[in-house]
């Protein structure tokens, strides 16, 4: 027998329809509270989507470009964007056949960029800051949609302001651009639920593949979009449609995924498995948006508003099923960072703005001054609780390391001949974007350049070799990791350290952060500057 047919679907179709519509209207009237027995007041002039949209972008513009060099700091990962980037299209061919194919389009987009314009760290920063701008504005955009020209505004406004958002605005990596790409696609997917054509649905499908193919785990907002359709109980066409989209984008990103999959122990083999503290912060966010939530969905007093009811559908499984899932998946295989889910945020902002606009609609019956004096104390409470996290992503201080103070320091102790090594060998990317200070040191274990070798840090040659090496040297600067950090136990990295521990001395140590700059020796090399320094190590064996 056949089912979901006839009179039954046409009318959960038209249901569907009819919701979609109604959420539409009801976002567009203002709320209010009119008098007995007195007409309605005059509705309020409709607020143009543009401006709506523009106010959040101009803002998290603005944001961006505050302090967008960091105090001239520039961290490994953003290292490795900006010397991979540089190299010539046949080497950044190979190095993607051997690692990093995950972020290939993104290193494809910046040589673009700077071939067209070598701007240092600002061109580095700069296609970030205009995605974290487009990013707001598709949030605003939604928002308004589902729940109002208010609402849509407090959402991108607060996505802008978010200080997770703030910080990877200014990063030179392609997580700003993935939460753009799944911000417009989750506007193009709900424009799809709306709509009779398949238009929108080729939309979405496009704009999630070719963010797929930045980050391969945007694909996890395809579970965030299904689950939403299950909530909002979708008719079987517009499910359908869904499936078709979701198909085209699995398979368009296929490629990739199979090239990533047999290189993620080089990729990811950093990673452990989520401690306590990262569950934590999820399960937080999770209750946060949770809460407002419920509050939107249980108005005192109030009709829930329909365009409440999709907003909470669709941003709630997005702040909490890309992370969830990953999350999960790393108690096995540990691939969870937050950056890689940074595009959730758009779902806690969607919520925030319109917790906000609730918030706000409530207090139409106070006076004009009293609702003034508190939105001033509430603008005041959220610049107090921002701007301390404001200032830190915009300092040294935010990220792990420094690349630029680790060069500077190398660059005043080094001695014509001195010799440099990396402990481990991945801390060549501390000069790699350095060309000139590296040139200027004889890199003692290097065997292959990173462009000859096609990897990102070069390789390095035989334990006999590098033990040769280092024993014909009177003078070798370490680049090292702070003291406490685990030890690579490959047989380079034990020969280093005996080698320089046993047969030299240390004349200088210099921390920078994240990182140590440590002057060896032989017994009688170190310069007069260092002997002071030399004399104390000694003394403290």
């Amino acid at each position: 027998m056949r089912t979901g047919t006839g009179p039954d679907r046409t009318r959960r179709s038209h249901n569907f329809q009819e919701t979609a519509i109604t959420s539409q209207a009801e976002a567009a009237a203002t709320t209010r509270d009119p008098a007995d027995g007195a007409s309605p007041p005059a509705r309020p002039r409709p607020v143009a989507p543009f401006v709506t949209a523009l106010v959040p972008a101009l803002v998290a513009s603005a944001l961006g470009l505050w302090g967008i060099e960091r105090q001239n700091s520039m961290w490994r990962d953003e290292s490795v964007t900006y010397q991979v980037a540089h190299r010539p299209l046949g080497e950044l061919g190979a190095l993607l056949e051997h690692i990093d194919a995950v972020h290939g389009l993104y290193y494809l987009l910046m040589h673009g960029v700077f071939a067209l314009w070598d701007g240092g760290l600002v061109a580095l920063r700069l296609p970030s800051v205009a995605a974290t701008a487009l990013a707001a504005a598709g949030v605003s955009a939604i928002g308004r949609r589902l729940a109002g020209p208010r609402a849509g505004l407090a959402a991108g406004l607060v996505l802008a302001v978010l200080p997770v958002v703030q910080e990877f605005a200014q990063e030179g990596r392609s997580y700003a651009l993935v939460c753009a790409g799944v911000t417009w696609a989750t506007y193009a997917f709900l424009r799809a639920l709306d709509a009779r054509r398949a238009r929108w649905w080729t939309a979405y499908g496009l704009l999630l593949a070719v963010t797929c193919w930045l980050h391969e785990f945007a694909g996890l907002a395809l579970l965030a979009h299904g689950v939403t359709l299950a909530l909002l109980r979708a008719p079987r066409t517009v499910r359908r449609r869904w499936c078709a989209a979701a198909a085209g984008v699995v398979l368009s990103v296929l490629p990739l995924a199979l090239v990533s999959v047999g290189q993620s122990q080089r990729q990811l083999g950093w990673l452990g498995r989520p401690g306590v503290g990262m569950w934590l912060q999820f399960l937080a966010l999770a209750a946060a948006g949770a809460l407002v939530a419920w509050l939107l969905l249980r108005r005192s007093g109030d009709a829930v508003r329909a365009g409440d009811r999709r907003l909470v559908a669709l941003a709630l499984p997005l702040l909490t099923v890309p992370a969830g899932v990953l999350l999960t998946v790393s108690l096995v295989k540990p691939w969870y960072v937050e950056r890689y889910v940074l595009y959730g945020m758009t779902g806690l902002a969607l919520l925030a703005g319109a917790g906000l606009d609730h918030a706000v609609a409530r207090r139409h019956r106070l006076a004009p001054a009293a609702r003034v004096l508190t939105a001033g104390l509430l603008a005041l409470a959220a610049l107090a609780v921002l701007l301390p996290w404001s200032l830190l992503v915009r300092s040294p201080e935010s990220r792990k390391d420094d690349v630029v103070a680790v060069a500077h320091a190398v660059e005043k102790v080094a001695l014509p001949g001195d010799a440099v090594l990396f402990l481990p060998s991945r801390r060549r990317e501390w000069l790699l974007s350095f060309p000139e200070v590296h040139a200027r040191l004889d890199d003692l274990a290097l065997a292959e350049s990173p462009g000859a070798s096609g990897t990102l840090q070069g390789t390095e040659v035989p334990v006999g070799v590098l033990r040769h090496r280092l024993l014909a040297a009177d003078r070798v600067i370490a680049l090292t990791d702070p003291v406490g950090q685990p030890l690579d136990t490959v047989p380079q990295e034990v020969v280093k350290r005996h080698v320089l521990r046993t047969s030299f001395h240390v004349c200088a140590r210099t921390a920078v952060r994240g990182a140590q700059v440590v002057v060896y020796a032989r017994p009688g090399h170190c310069g007069a500057r260092e002997r002071a320094f030399e004399a104390d190590e000694m003394s403290r064996m």
